[in-house]
């Protein structure tokens, strides 16, 4: 049976030196020697190792965040997603209470507060607390005045007074207080949340995993999408955010495929009516939602397979052993007209899905396939060709749009078009020239009438190149068949040096994949709480596809 428990936390800086140790249940081994047998694994490490040199036989869990190094020992078995969880949460909370990037120094110069997060985090091992609502409930956090008065010996550095130092009647308040903040009824949600400006925003980003082959027929295409959601209202808000797909809303079950939400989220509502969320939000920004979408046909039909249904932003195409010797390849950038996009205002804040005249409306409508009163812009244009190490050099890297350059250090080949270029639909070519190794025997050049004698050190003249050529043209013909016979030995050498698959990378405002949107945001104001009366929170929609190295073509 798997153990669900943590036994210890270790924190370690950029320098492999231990920043914090905090021990939850059991004697696990020392964070010196776990991190002593981590780095002796070798990279890439993954995110679980088991170290069988050590008694007791140990699991490291790590996490990277920024430059700081999260290991987790377990010597029992421990179900792995467990603890990779709590890792994650314990990275998110710390950005969320010392600021984001998160760095050692941040840690460094507030350690009380971390301590008191990864205390009220896991208890004894079992994991308790992981909301930063709820946490800032209960974490003592000393603002600017607590520091200076700390730092002078005089008392206040503590966000709480004490009871002795409250006015008569105070100590009576104080326990009233401490005995609702203690348990909140929501414990994602901070108690008496108030806002000046309410506003409710959701960000749609679908990051897209394309596979193509050869031929152009796309062999995988999926889209993994989140849904942000950032609430700044007051009181209690109960929200209902509803989404459709192309087919309709009775097709969103169908298409949205493995979703997972926040707790907030009712699950019973979306069982009952797929693409309904019904939820309290926390106060701030979270991850509401995530889903995939599988962007080919269900069916078994290859035929009905092609970008041009995919209606891909940019795809390339890859052509390699061209030349006469087969050393050079070219690359094919194929840009969508539906994404040329306005440039001149591409770079606007407005968000799209909500008109710049839509504060104070309740429920604005979301719909319109992005919404956007411009056309979707595509952005950040990038091929990637990994080039086989075997590669010297590549020379005359030839880019039609863009600038190309060759990165010896990751054997990469890094194509980059402007947003101006790519906002020109149509195709752009990028032609590069490979070096191999050098061999260690050079062949005979047939062009030339002499050939080099290495015993005796002398160049020995073949006389029949320049007389029986003319005389006899059985012998040119020969001499021709050979050469081609050469030239397709060359290619056949010089295939391993041409690159597998190339991608492309690029990111579009305005515009989904999977055609996910949303239809309404609605405060169903019967149930909310502390809301106040006649408030109309300004709402808004953004999308965003985002594609990493996500578009590959096989070659």
């Amino acid at each position: 049976m798997m153990n669900s428990a943590i036994e210890a936390l270790y924190i370690y800086n950029q320098q492999n030196e231990t920043l914090l140790e905090h021990v939850y249940r059991s004697r696990p081994a020392s964070s010196r020697m776990v991190l002593r047998l981590y780095l002796e694994h070798p990279t890439p490490r993954p995110s679980v190792i088991y170290l069988p040199n050590i008694i007791p036989q140990t699991t490291v869990f790590s996490l990277y965040q920024g430059n700081v190094l999260f290991l987790v020992p377990a010597s029992t078995e421990t179900e792995p997603l467990f603890v990779l969880e709590f890792l994650h949460r314990v990275t998110d909370v710390l950005e969320e209470f010392l600021g984001a990037p998160l760095l050692a120094s941040k840690i460094e110069s507030a350690y009380d507060v971390v301590a008191q997060l990864l205390g009220e985090m896991c208890d004894a091992g079992s994991v308790c607390n992981t909301e930063p609502n709820t946490l800032r409930d209960v974490i003592d956090t000393p603002g600017w005045m607590g520091k200076l008065l700390g730092g002078v010996g005089l008392p206040g550095g503590a966000r709480r007074s004490s009871p002795a130092l409250l006015p008569s009647g105070g100590m009576k308040q104080q326990l009233s207080l401490n005995s609702t903040n203690n348990g909140p009824a929501i414990p994602w949600r901070r108690s008496n949340v108030r806002h000046t400006s309410n506003e409710l925003y959701v960000d749609i980003v679908e990051t897209l995993s394309v596979t193509l082959a050869p031929s152009g027929r796309p062999l995988a295409a999926f889209a993994n999408g989140s849904i942000v959601f950032t609430s700044k209202i007051s009181g209690v808000p109960e929200l209902l955010l509803s989404l459709s797909v192309p087919g309709g809303k009775t097709a969103v079950g169908k298409v949205i495929e493995l979703p997972i939400f926040h707790p907030c989220v009712r699950l019973a509502r979306w069982k009952e009516r797929p693409g309904e969320m019904s939820f309290v939000p926390p106060d701030g920004k979270f991850m509401l939602a995530g889903y995939e979408v599988n962007l080919l046909p269900s069916h078994g039909d290859l035929s009905s397979r092609s970008t041009k249904n995919l209606n891909l932003p940019a795809s390339i195409e890859v052509l390699i052993s061209l030349g006469p010797l087969g050393l050079d390849f070219e690359v094919r950038l194929i840009l969508s007209q539906t994404f040329s996009g306005n440039i001149s205002n591409s770079s606007s804040g407005t968000r799209p899905g909500v008109s710049s005249h839509s504060s104070g409306r309740s429920t604005p409508i979301f719909g319109g396939g992005g919404g956007s009163s411009t056309s979707p812009t595509l952005q950040d244009v990038v091929v990637s060709v990994p080039i086989p190490e075997a590669v010297r050099n590549i020379t005359e890297l030839r880019a039609s749009r863009g600038e190309a350059t060759f990165l010896p250090s990751e054997n990469m080949v890094e194509w980059r078009v402007p947003m101006r270029d790519a906002a020109a639909a149509g195709n752009a070519t990028l032609r590069c020239t490979v070096i191999g190794p050098v061999s260690d025997e050079e062949e005979e050049d047939p062009t030339s009438g002499f050939r080099f004698d290495a015993a005796n050190g002398d160049y020995d003249e073949k006389e029949e190149t320049y007389q029986s050529s003319v005389s006899e043209p059985s012998k040119v013909s020969s001499t021709k068949e050979q050469q081609k016979q050469r030239d397709l030995r060359k290619i056949r050498q010089n295939a391993p040096l041409m690159p597998s698959s190339a991608c492309v990378s690029f990111s579009v405002k305005g515009w989904l994949a999977s055609g996910v949107k949303v239809d309404t945001l609605i405060i169903d104001m019967r149930k909310s709480r502390g809301i106040g009366e006649g408030v109309k929170p300004y709402k808004g929609v953004k999308y965003v596809t985002i594609s990493k190295r996500g578009v590959e073509t096989r070659c």
